[in-house]
Protein backbone atom coordinates (compact mmCIF):
# COMPACT_ATOMS: atom_id res chain seq x y z
CA UNK A 1 0.00 0.00 0.00
CA UNK A 2 1.36 3.39 -0.94
CA UNK A 3 0.01 5.25 2.10
CA UNK A 4 1.99 8.33 3.05
CA UNK A 5 2.88 8.86 6.68
CA UNK A 6 3.17 12.59 6.05
CA UNK A 7 -0.48 13.04 5.18
CA UNK A 8 -1.65 11.52 8.42
CA UNK A 9 -4.88 10.35 6.79
CA UNK A 10 -6.08 6.88 7.60
CA UNK A 11 -6.24 4.79 4.45
CA UNK A 12 -8.58 2.04 5.60
CA UNK A 13 -12.00 2.08 7.16
CA UNK A 14 -12.20 0.24 10.45
CA UNK A 15 -15.15 -1.59 11.92
CA UNK A 16 -15.49 1.09 14.56
CA UNK A 17 -14.63 3.95 12.23
CA UNK A 18 -16.84 6.45 10.47
CA UNK A 19 -15.62 9.04 8.01
CA UNK A 20 -16.03 12.75 8.61
CA UNK A 21 -18.35 13.29 5.65
CA UNK A 22 -20.65 10.53 6.90
CA UNK A 23 -20.77 11.99 10.41
CA UNK A 24 -21.32 15.48 9.01
CA UNK A 25 -24.24 14.23 6.90
CA UNK A 26 -25.96 13.05 10.09
CA UNK A 27 -25.67 16.38 11.90
CA UNK A 28 -28.70 18.65 11.89
CA UNK A 29 -28.59 22.28 13.00
CA UNK A 30 -31.42 24.06 14.78
CA UNK A 31 -32.02 26.07 11.61
CA UNK A 32 -32.40 22.90 9.56
CA UNK A 33 -34.86 21.48 12.06
CA UNK A 34 -36.81 24.75 12.02
CA UNK A 35 -37.02 24.65 8.23
CA UNK A 36 -38.25 21.07 8.54
CA UNK A 37 -41.15 22.37 10.59
CA UNK A 38 -39.96 21.87 14.16
CA UNK A 39 -40.39 24.70 16.65
CA UNK A 40 -38.13 25.04 19.70
CA UNK A 41 -40.81 23.25 21.69
CA UNK A 42 -41.00 20.59 18.98
CA UNK A 43 -37.26 20.04 19.18
CA UNK A 44 -37.47 19.63 22.94
CA UNK A 45 -40.35 17.20 22.48
CA UNK A 46 -38.29 15.09 20.05
CA UNK A 47 -35.37 15.12 22.50
CA UNK A 48 -37.68 13.99 25.28
CA UNK A 49 -39.01 11.19 23.10
CA UNK A 50 -35.41 10.17 22.31
CA UNK A 51 -36.01 10.35 18.57
CA UNK A 52 -33.46 13.18 18.45
CA UNK A 53 -30.12 13.46 20.27
CA UNK A 54 -28.37 16.74 21.11
CA UNK A 55 -24.69 16.21 20.26
CA UNK A 56 -23.47 19.76 20.86
CA UNK A 57 -25.37 23.01 21.49
CA UNK A 58 -27.33 23.61 18.28
CA UNK A 59 -26.28 20.28 16.72
CA UNK A 60 -28.47 17.19 16.66
CA UNK A 61 -28.54 13.65 15.29
CA UNK A 62 -31.54 11.40 14.81
CA UNK A 63 -31.70 8.38 17.07
CA UNK A 64 -31.69 6.15 13.97
CA UNK A 65 -28.15 7.34 13.21
CA UNK A 66 -27.01 7.61 16.82
CA UNK A 67 -28.18 4.44 18.53
CA UNK A 68 -26.32 1.86 16.38
CA UNK A 69 -23.10 3.91 16.29
CA UNK A 70 -19.94 2.76 18.07
CA UNK A 71 -18.54 4.99 20.82
CA UNK A 72 -15.81 6.24 18.48
CA UNK A 73 -18.40 7.23 15.87
CA UNK A 74 -20.48 9.07 18.46
CA UNK A 75 -17.42 11.00 19.54
CA UNK A 76 -16.66 11.81 15.92
CA UNK A 77 -20.07 13.49 15.64
CA UNK A 78 -19.14 15.69 18.59
CA UNK A 79 -15.73 16.52 17.09
CA UNK A 80 -17.22 17.43 13.71
CA UNK A 81 -19.97 19.54 15.29
CA UNK A 82 -17.42 21.39 17.43
CA UNK A 83 -15.01 22.01 14.56
CA UNK A 84 -17.76 23.19 12.22
CA UNK A 85 -19.03 25.60 14.83
CA UNK A 86 -15.52 27.04 15.38
CA UNK A 87 -15.13 27.54 11.62
CA UNK A 88 -12.16 27.23 9.23
CA UNK A 89 -10.36 30.28 10.64
CA UNK A 90 -9.90 28.77 14.09
CA UNK A 91 -6.38 27.77 15.08
CA UNK A 92 -7.67 24.97 17.31
CA UNK A 93 -6.35 21.48 16.57
CA UNK A 94 -8.14 18.27 17.53
CA UNK A 95 -5.77 16.12 19.56
CA UNK A 96 -5.65 12.90 21.58
CA UNK A 97 -8.85 10.84 21.35
CA UNK A 98 -10.55 13.52 19.25
CA UNK A 99 -7.79 13.26 16.64
CA UNK A 100 -7.89 9.47 16.90
CA UNK A 101 -11.51 9.26 15.74
CA UNK A 102 -10.67 11.47 12.76
CA UNK A 103 -7.94 8.98 11.85
CA UNK A 104 -10.44 6.12 12.44
CA UNK A 105 -8.39 4.57 15.23
CA UNK A 106 -10.09 2.27 17.75
CA UNK A 107 -10.33 3.53 21.31
CA UNK A 108 -10.92 0.39 23.33
CA UNK A 109 -13.00 1.32 26.41
CA UNK A 110 -11.51 4.82 26.43
CA UNK A 111 -13.17 7.82 28.03
CA UNK A 112 -14.82 9.77 25.22
CA UNK A 113 -16.90 12.30 27.09
CA UNK A 114 -15.14 15.47 25.91
CA UNK A 115 -13.65 16.97 22.76
CA UNK A 116 -9.90 17.61 23.05
CA UNK A 117 -8.60 20.76 21.37
CA UNK A 118 -5.12 22.28 21.43
CA UNK A 119 -4.05 25.84 20.68
CA UNK A 120 -1.56 28.34 22.09
CA UNK A 121 -4.62 30.54 22.70
CA UNK A 122 -6.71 27.92 24.52
CA UNK A 123 -7.51 28.76 28.12
CA UNK A 124 -6.57 25.35 29.49
CA UNK A 125 -10.04 24.90 30.95
CA UNK A 126 -12.37 21.93 30.87
CA UNK A 127 -16.03 22.36 30.01
CA UNK A 128 -18.73 19.99 31.17
CA UNK A 129 -22.21 19.15 29.99
CA UNK A 130 -23.39 18.93 26.40
CA UNK A 131 -20.46 21.12 25.30
CA UNK A 132 -17.87 19.06 27.20
CA UNK A 133 -14.35 19.80 26.03
CA UNK A 134 -10.76 19.97 27.20
CA UNK A 135 -8.89 22.95 25.78
CA UNK A 136 -5.16 22.38 26.02
CA UNK A 137 -2.77 25.32 25.86
CA UNK A 138 -0.34 23.51 23.58
CA UNK A 139 1.29 24.51 20.32
CA UNK A 140 1.22 21.64 17.84
CA UNK A 141 4.02 22.10 15.27
CA UNK A 142 2.74 22.87 11.75
CA UNK A 143 4.48 19.71 10.50
CA UNK A 144 2.28 17.71 12.86
CA UNK A 145 -1.02 19.24 11.73
CA UNK A 146 -3.15 17.70 8.98
CA UNK A 147 -6.70 18.22 7.76
CA UNK A 148 -9.20 15.38 7.58
CA UNK A 149 -12.57 16.32 6.15
CA UNK A 150 -11.54 19.95 6.51
CA UNK A 151 -10.86 19.58 10.25
CA UNK A 152 -7.43 20.41 11.67
CA UNK A 153 -6.01 17.64 13.80
CA UNK A 154 -2.69 16.21 14.92
CA UNK A 155 -1.01 13.92 12.38
CA UNK A 156 -1.28 10.16 12.63
CA UNK A 157 2.21 9.80 14.11
CA UNK A 158 1.70 12.65 16.60
CA UNK A 159 -1.74 11.35 17.61
CA UNK A 160 -0.44 7.84 18.32
CA UNK A 161 2.60 9.19 20.21
CA UNK A 162 0.38 11.39 22.39
CA UNK A 163 -2.08 8.58 23.12
CA UNK A 164 0.65 6.07 23.96
CA UNK A 165 1.77 8.29 26.81
CA UNK A 166 -1.74 8.53 28.26
CA UNK A 167 -3.24 5.07 27.67
CA UNK A 168 -2.40 1.82 29.39
CA UNK A 169 -0.50 -0.82 27.43
CA UNK A 170 -3.58 -2.73 26.28
CA UNK A 171 -5.47 0.26 24.88
CA UNK A 172 -2.24 1.71 23.50
CA UNK A 173 -1.44 -1.45 21.53
CA UNK A 174 -4.87 -1.35 19.87
CA UNK A 175 -4.13 2.20 18.70
CA UNK A 176 -0.62 1.38 17.43
CA UNK A 177 -1.76 -1.74 15.59
CA UNK A 178 -4.57 0.12 13.83
CA UNK A 179 -2.28 2.96 12.79
CA UNK A 180 0.28 0.57 11.34
CA UNK A 181 -2.46 -1.36 9.58
CA UNK A 182 -3.79 1.84 8.02
CA UNK A 183 -0.51 2.54 6.24
CA UNK A 184 0.89 -0.95 5.69
CA UNK A 185 -1.86 -3.54 5.22
CA UNK A 186 -3.38 -4.31 1.82
CA UNK A 187 -6.65 -6.13 2.50
CA UNK A 188 -7.17 -7.17 -1.12
CA UNK A 189 -3.76 -8.81 -1.49
CA UNK A 190 -3.37 -9.69 2.19
CA UNK A 191 0.13 -8.25 2.15
CA UNK A 192 1.95 -6.18 4.73
CA UNK A 193 4.37 -3.42 3.75
CA UNK A 194 7.07 -3.63 6.43
CA UNK A 195 8.87 -0.53 5.12
CA UNK A 196 5.74 1.60 5.49
CA UNK A 197 5.11 0.17 8.93
CA UNK A 198 8.64 0.86 10.11
CA UNK A 199 8.54 4.37 8.66
CA UNK A 200 5.46 5.17 10.73
CA UNK A 201 6.90 3.45 13.80
CA UNK A 202 10.01 5.64 13.52
CA UNK A 203 7.90 8.77 13.13
CA UNK A 204 5.93 7.88 16.26
CA UNK A 205 9.12 7.19 18.22
CA UNK A 206 10.56 10.57 17.22
CA UNK A 207 7.54 12.25 18.81
CA UNK A 208 7.95 10.59 22.19
CA UNK A 209 9.76 13.17 24.35
CA UNK A 210 12.73 11.71 26.22
CA UNK A 211 12.17 11.40 29.93
CA UNK A 212 8.51 12.42 29.84
CA UNK A 213 5.92 10.59 31.88
CA UNK A 214 4.68 7.40 30.24
CA UNK A 215 7.38 7.30 27.56
CA UNK A 216 9.08 4.11 28.77
CA UNK A 217 5.81 2.17 28.56
CA UNK A 218 4.97 3.88 25.27
CA UNK A 219 8.21 2.68 23.67
CA UNK A 220 7.62 -0.89 24.84
CA UNK A 221 4.10 -0.90 23.42
CA UNK A 222 5.26 0.71 20.18
CA UNK A 223 7.83 -2.06 19.72
CA UNK A 224 5.05 -4.67 19.99
CA UNK A 225 2.85 -2.95 17.42
CA UNK A 226 1.92 -4.96 14.34
CA UNK A 227 -0.50 -3.84 11.62
CA UNK A 228 -1.44 -7.39 10.77
CA UNK A 229 -3.72 -7.34 13.80
CA UNK A 230 -7.19 -7.10 12.25
CA UNK A 231 -9.16 -5.57 15.12
CA UNK A 232 -8.92 -3.95 18.53
CA UNK A 233 -10.05 -7.26 20.03
CA UNK A 234 -7.08 -9.03 18.45
CA UNK A 235 -4.71 -6.33 19.72
CA UNK A 236 -6.07 -6.57 23.25
CA UNK A 237 -5.82 -10.36 23.02
CA UNK A 238 -2.17 -10.16 21.99
CA UNK A 239 -1.23 -7.93 24.90
CA UNK A 240 -3.02 -10.25 27.31
CA UNK A 241 -1.27 -13.29 25.82
CA UNK A 242 2.11 -11.64 26.37
CA UNK A 243 1.14 -10.66 29.92
CA UNK A 244 0.06 -14.26 30.58
CA UNK A 245 3.56 -15.46 29.65
CA UNK A 246 3.26 -16.48 26.00
CA UNK A 247 5.87 -15.27 23.54
CA UNK A 248 4.56 -12.59 21.12
CA UNK A 249 2.47 -14.71 18.74
CA UNK A 250 2.71 -14.77 14.98
CA UNK A 251 -0.26 -13.02 13.38
CA UNK A 252 -2.50 -14.01 10.47
CA UNK A 253 -0.59 -17.27 9.98
CA UNK A 254 -1.26 -19.00 6.65
CA UNK A 255 -2.12 -22.71 6.84
CA UNK A 256 -2.44 -24.55 3.48
CA UNK A 257 -6.06 -25.55 2.87
CA UNK A 258 -7.53 -28.60 1.14
CA UNK A 259 -8.03 -26.99 -2.29
CA UNK A 260 -4.75 -25.15 -2.71
CA UNK A 261 -6.09 -22.18 -0.79
CA UNK A 262 -4.77 -20.80 2.48
CA UNK A 263 -6.60 -20.59 5.77
CA UNK A 264 -5.48 -17.77 8.05
CA UNK A 265 -5.32 -18.11 11.83
CA UNK A 266 -5.25 -15.07 14.10
CA UNK A 267 -2.46 -16.25 16.43
CA UNK A 268 0.34 -18.74 16.16
CA UNK A 269 1.19 -19.62 19.77
CA UNK A 270 4.37 -21.40 18.76
CA UNK A 271 5.83 -21.74 22.24
CA UNK A 272 2.67 -23.60 23.30
CA UNK A 273 2.31 -25.56 20.03
CA UNK A 274 -1.18 -24.11 19.63
CA UNK A 275 -3.37 -21.81 17.56
CA UNK A 276 -5.54 -19.03 18.89
CA UNK A 277 -8.54 -17.26 17.40
CA UNK A 278 -10.34 -14.17 18.64
CA UNK A 279 -13.99 -14.30 17.61
CA UNK A 280 -15.70 -10.95 17.59
CA UNK A 281 -19.45 -11.12 17.10
CA UNK A 282 -19.46 -8.68 14.16
CA UNK A 283 -18.28 -11.22 11.61
CA UNK A 284 -21.29 -13.39 12.45
CA UNK A 285 -24.06 -10.82 12.93
CA UNK A 286 -23.10 -8.30 10.24
CA UNK A 287 -24.01 -9.63 6.75
CA UNK A 288 -21.37 -7.35 5.20
CA UNK A 289 -18.66 -9.23 7.11
CA UNK A 290 -19.74 -12.76 6.23
CA UNK A 291 -18.28 -12.83 2.75
CA UNK A 292 -20.00 -14.63 -0.13
CA UNK A 293 -22.05 -16.86 2.19
CA UNK A 294 -24.93 -14.80 3.47
CA UNK A 295 -26.47 -17.55 5.59
CA UNK A 296 -25.27 -17.73 9.19
CA UNK A 297 -25.55 -21.52 9.21
CA UNK A 298 -23.22 -21.73 6.21
CA UNK A 299 -20.73 -19.40 7.90
CA UNK A 300 -20.67 -21.48 11.09
CA UNK A 301 -20.35 -24.74 9.11
CA UNK A 302 -17.44 -23.29 7.14
CA UNK A 303 -15.73 -22.22 10.38
CA UNK A 304 -16.15 -25.72 11.81
CA UNK A 305 -14.69 -27.35 8.69
CA UNK A 306 -11.84 -24.85 8.63
CA UNK A 307 -10.93 -25.45 12.27
CA UNK A 308 -11.10 -29.23 11.91
CA UNK A 309 -8.79 -29.09 8.90
CA UNK A 310 -6.24 -26.88 10.67
CA UNK A 311 -6.24 -28.97 13.84
CA UNK A 312 -6.03 -32.21 11.89
CA UNK A 313 -3.23 -31.22 9.53
CA UNK A 314 -1.06 -29.36 12.06
CA UNK A 315 -1.74 -31.52 15.14
CA UNK A 316 -1.94 -28.40 17.27
CA UNK A 317 -4.47 -27.44 19.91
CA UNK A 318 -6.89 -24.76 18.78
CA UNK A 319 -8.38 -22.25 21.21
CA UNK A 320 -11.13 -19.70 20.59
CA UNK A 321 -12.23 -16.80 22.75
CA UNK A 322 -14.42 -13.72 22.49
CA UNK A 323 -14.84 -10.26 23.93
CA UNK A 324 -16.15 -11.66 27.22
CA UNK A 325 -12.74 -13.30 27.80
CA UNK A 326 -10.62 -10.17 27.31
CA UNK A 327 -9.28 -9.98 30.85
CA UNK A 328 -6.23 -11.78 32.24
CA UNK A 329 -8.06 -14.25 34.47
CA UNK A 330 -10.85 -14.92 32.00
CA UNK A 331 -8.48 -15.53 29.09
CA UNK A 332 -6.24 -17.79 31.19
CA UNK A 333 -9.25 -19.89 32.19
CA UNK A 334 -10.59 -19.98 28.63
CA UNK A 335 -7.27 -21.15 27.19
CA UNK A 336 -6.90 -23.78 29.92
CA UNK A 337 -10.24 -25.25 28.83
CA UNK A 338 -8.53 -26.00 25.49
CA UNK A 339 -5.46 -27.39 27.35
CA UNK A 340 -3.41 -24.38 26.23
CA UNK A 341 -1.05 -23.02 28.90
CA UNK A 342 1.73 -20.44 28.84
CA UNK A 343 5.11 -22.17 28.95
CA UNK A 344 6.47 -19.70 31.50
Amino acid sequence: MNGSVATGAATARTLTGMRVDEARSHLLTRDQLTLAGLSDRGIERELGAKTLVRVRPGSYVTSDAWNPAFAESRHLHAVVATADRLGPQSDAVAVLTSAAVLHELPLWKCRLDRVHLASPHCNGQTRRGVDASARHRITVPPTDIVRIGGIRCSSLARTVADLLRHLDATRGLAVVDAALRAVAWDELRRTYDHDQAESLRSSIAERLPAGARGVRRARMVLALGDGRSASAGESVSRMLLVQLGFAPPRLQVAVPGPLGNDYFVDFGLDDANAWGEYDGTVKYIDPAMRGPADDLTDVLLHEKQREDWIRGTTQRRYGRWGTAHLALGALRTRLASFHIHPPR
